[in-house]
């Protein structure tokens, strides 16, 4: 059954009383109300847009809303978000000492994630953006898969072959029309996958959100849009993003249900997520999930957020923490396990120690996957470094010149010329 929600206007338009007179936003922000120029038949009656919290950031739990979570499961989940917490913070510290390059922390956005993707059977599709660590770890990706990735090691990207997911994707919002076609090609087929995509407030001024939320609702399809709304795209913040009051209304001009929920609160994300899933699996179409949350730390390791906003919003959001909030909710059911933390550290090191010990990457490989026939002039390339290649190993046996490295080098050193003398 849906959860009962508190609802919001949708717009600052929305005043009650004055439905038969025109509307009108002057300066200032103030409604400037004049009698209609001609007769108006309205089509739709107003709409509003639902916002769900269960557990809120002091920690009051409305009982009548809490989903049922098994407590294996509510162990899982706090797992799930403390090991993408952890990892995160040592992935800062890995590419400020140069071995690993540029990546989209998460902190803060633990329980947007975990709290949807949980809902999600293994035979479901998920699509991340930049931004899903946590997601893509609840779905298997190892973690020294990962920190290959964010090396630069084209390996890091695969999924396996089984695997129902797509690769991060770096550019704003090219993940949603091909995560559409993965709904359409379910569909299509008639099997029972529904498909997740995830994707910031800045995505939402991207043709391409607007071109896949009307394919999904002209089609009709089994899928999940989940906004994770961290109030910043880089250093613009969502009311320079958009004039709505939600990015979650947005789904109603494409005719499928939108709802904003608290996105720091796990059990809200996890109960709204497990409703758009189950309508979506049962053939009544696609939700967009706005996950009202905060990027506590930095959009990523090139950004300097003390340039566009203030150590005091900061800390206000940082009150709000999805981990603090989600300990005390366990703690409560006795369900802390004690040494948590040293376990998942020892976890992320073995990782970090595997990671480092993969030797370094083939050059060769980006001539792979450019053309199915790669003209001319490319295999050519090819032929000519694979040869300066060649010689430089042969050298390096010799020794006249010192091996490679086993683990990838400091981000933008050399350890040897870039071609033999």
């Amino acid at each position: 059954m849906p959860s009962p929600r508190r609802s919001l206007p949708a717009s600052r338009r929305d005043v009650p009383g004055i439905d038969e007179r025109r509307q009108e936003l002057g300066r200032g922000g103030k409604i400037r109300v004049t009698e209609p120029t001609m007769p108006r038949t309205p089509l739709e009656p107003r709409f509003a847009v639902d916002y769900l919290s269960i557990l809120d950031s002091d920690g009051n739990l409305d009982t009548a809303l809490e989903p049922e979570i098994v407590p294996d499961q509510l162990k899982r989940i706090y797992r799930a978000m403390l090991l993408g917490r952890r990892l995160d913070e040592r992935m800062v510290r890995l590419q400020r000492q140069g071995r690993i390059g540029t990546f989209a922390p998460i902190k803060g956005q633990e329980a947007a994630q975990i709290g949807s993707v949980v809902t999600l059977a293994r035979t479901d599709w998920m699509v991340p953006s930049f931004r899903e660590t946590a997601a893509m770890l609840w779905r298997g990706w190892p973690i020294e898969k990962l920190l290959l990735f964010f090396a630069g090691y084209l390996e890091g990207g695969h999924p396996e072959p089984d695997q129902h997911d797509l690769p991060v994707a770096i550019p704003v919002a090219t993940q949603l029309p091909h995560a559409v076609g993965l709904a359409y090609a379910a569909q299509y087929r008639g099997d029972e996958a529904v498909v997740m995509v995830y994707f910031g407030d800045g995505a939402t001024s991207e043709g391409d959100f607007h071109e896949a939320m009307n394919f999904a609702g002209v089609w009709h399809l089994p899928i999940v849009f989940v906004c994770q709304n961290n109030q910043w795209a880089i250093s613009v913040p969502v009311k320079k993003q958009t004039h709505s009051r939600t990015i979650a209304q947005k789904a109603l001009a494409y005719g499928l249900p939108g709802i904003q929920v608290d996105g720091n609160d796990v059990l809200a994300v996890y109960a709204a997520s497990r409703e758009a899933v189950e309508r979506a699996r049962e053939g009544d179409g696609p939700t967009l999930i706005e996950c009202v949350t905060y990027r506590l730390g930095v959009h990523t390791t090139a950004d300097d957020p003390t340039k566009y906003r203030s150590e005091e919003e900061v800390k206000e959001w940082e009150r709000k923490d999805p981990l603090t909030r989600f300990s005390a909710y366990l703690e409560k059911k006795n369900l802390l396990e004690t040494g948590l933390e040293e376990q998942v550290d020892a976890e992320i090191a073995r990782s970090v120690a595997a990671f480092e010990a993969t030797g370094p990457a083939d050059p060769l490989i980006m001539f792979d996957h450019v053309y199915g026939t790669p003209p001319p002039h490319l295999v050519e390339q090819r032929e000519d470094l694979a040869r300066r290649l060649d010689r430089t190993a042969t050298r390096g046996a010799g020794g006249t010149t010192k091996a490679p490295p086993s683990s990838p080098p400091m981000r933008g050193q050399r350890t040897r010329s870039r071609w033999p003398s």
